[in-house]
């Protein structure tokens, strides 16, 4: 196995961790934000307030995007099985 399939195997894992990262993130993110300006505004300091929609947010964004996350995985997994031989020199 070559030093650069290694880093391309490497790269497409990080590629597909980000992507995968970024599907429970970013909506989890936007909800705080908004939240946060919310508490700012009515001057709440309330811990759960911030909790509980986020988790409720990332317990959605599971459910609805959860067959999109398994696809990628599974796509991702594999190519890589299928690559195996291609390694092998």
């Amino acid at each position: 196995m070559s030093p650069e399939s290694v880093i391309t195997v490497g790269a497409s894992a990080l590629e597909v961790a980000i992507e995968l990262m970024a599907v429970l993130l970013l909506p989890a993110l936007f909800v705080g934000l908004i939240v946060s300006v919310l508490q700012a505004a009515t001057q709440i300091n309330e811990m759960t307030l911030s909790f509980i929609p986020k988790l409720l947010v990332t317990v959605a964004v599971l459910v609805v995007g959860g067959p999109f996350m398994v696809r990628v995985l599974m796509d991702y997994t594999i190519r890589l099985y299928q690559s195996i031989p291609g390694f092998i020199n």
